[in-house]
Parts: C-alpha cells; structure tokens; sequence
C-alpha cells in the first residue's frame, strides 16, 4: 500500500469535538423540550450533514421546528467551541507528512462555514489542499465528496486512502474505491468500524502517524 494523498475526516479523526457534538445536540432538545437522545445515538450521526444527523438523532423535530434547533444547537456548540482542541499528536503528524510532500484533503460532515471557520481560527487550513464539506455535495457515505477531491489533485483512487472515525467515512471510501483507515478513538465504536471492514485499523493518533508514514509517499513527478 502506497498513498500520496491522505484524506481526513474531521470531527473525531484530528479534532477532539465528539463530545462537543453530542452534547450540543442533548442541550438543543432540552431547551425545545424534546427527547434528549443517548450517547451512542447522538454520536452515531456525526459526520452525516447536519439535516441527515438531526432526523436520525431526533426524530421528533417537526420541520416548523427545525430552525430554531439549529439556533440553540449552535449556541451550545459555539460555546464550547475555545475549548475544542485536536487530538494529542495530530499536529505532529500533519507536519510531518507536509514535510515528506504527501497531498491531504478534509472530507467532513461540517458546514462549509464551519469547517473555514476552524482552519483559519485554529491556523490549520494550511495544511490542506483540498477539502470538501456535507452541503457541497453529497452527505456520506455517497462517495461523491471523495471523487471530487481526487478530481482536483489528480490523484487515482488507488493512490489515495481515507481516514475517519465512523462507518459512515469506512462506507463513503469503500464506494469510491479508496482504502480505509478506521480510528477508534472517535464517535463509533471498535465493533462498528471492525464491522465495516476499513484496509487498516489505528487506536491512537500516534499509531494513525505510524501507519501514513509507513505508507505515504510524495507523488513522483
């Protein structure tokens, strides 16, 4: 296995914001007084679009309901947003394979806004040389999002792989025909991921920087 592009998921694969995510959502249905979903069913829907993630976590929300939802969901999560931080050892990694020229993308669930948002406020977009958010294009796991990324870098599937924390992101690079690396310190759990048949599997980010450096490489011109 030879990549010269490594794709990233974003919430649960290099930023620390699962539980962010979660207990937005938890905090919006108790203000509008509706079933307060679980961990684990809150959490599964992260990296769908946030329409998609929102019916299937709270099925309850009328349409009529859904703007103000999305107020008090992003009042809850913007208030958590200074404390948000990546995961231990996920910078390291990302210089260290932009020192050793290997092309990365972000591929998320994220709002265009949202993910712009991050990057520049956290000094991180330049790391990445493409991306593509869940109202761009297809939510996952539609492959489409993933084409569009190697359209633009001119890189063949089978030069790239996928990195994520949910099946959704293992399902999305199946149907593109990428590899797969499944991080289970995210939003699914070790069952889910194993179930979903990722080509590798990483506990930690330092074991995902061991895997990328072993099978990264720099395009040859």
């Amino acid at each position: 296995m030879r990549y010269s592009l490594a794709i990233f998921d974003w919430d649960g694969t290099l930023m620390d914001s699962t539980h962010t995510i979660v207990a937005a959502i938890q905090a919006a249905c108790r203000d509008m007084g509706l079933p307060v979903p679980g961990v684990a069913q809150a959490s599964w829907v992260i990296g769908l679009s946030l329409d998609e993630a929102l019916h299937r976590a709270v099925p309850d929300l009328t349409p009529s309901q859904l703007p103000r939802f999305l107020e008090r969901y992003r009042i809850h999560y913007l208030l958590r947003d200074p404390d948000l931080r990546t995961f231990d050892g996920i910078i390291d990694m990302l210089n260290t394979l932009k020192a050793e020229g290997v092309l990365m993308a972000v591929a998320t669930g994220k709002s265009r806004v949202g993910l712009d948002r991050v990057l520049t406020g956290m000094n991180l977009g330049h790391y990445f040389d493409a991306s593509r958010t869940a109202d761009q294009t297809f939510s996952k796991p539609h492959p489409r999002m993933l084409e569009e990324i190697l359209e633009e870098l001119a890189v063949p599937a089978g030069q790239a792989v996928m990195v994520g924390d949910t099946s959704h992101d293992i399902q999305m690079a199946q149907a593109a025909g990428v590899d797969s690396i499944a991080v289970t310190y995210g939003a699914h759990s070790t069952e889910e991921l194993i179930a979903s048949k990722p080509t590798l599997i990483a506990e930690t980010p330092t074991q995902l920087q061991s895997f990328l450096l072993e099978h990264c490489r720099k395009m040859a011109v």
